[in-house]
């Protein structure tokens, strides 16, 4: 026998678990630097006006 069970549904689950976190943090990475950016502007005046 081995000493650590191979059953599908742990593992299972902390992949979803692994992508979710891994989505998330993207996401937050993203609405970080868009924040950055727009307060950067609003402190600058843009090139465009």
């Amino acid at each position: 026998m081995s000493s650590k069970p191979t059953s599908k549904g742990p593992q299972t689950r902390e992949d979803r678990l692994k992508a979710a976190l891994k989505a998330n943090l993207g996401r937050r990475k993203v609405q970080a630097r868009a924040k950055a950016s727009k307060e950067a502007g609003e402190k600058a005046p843009s090139e465009k006006e």
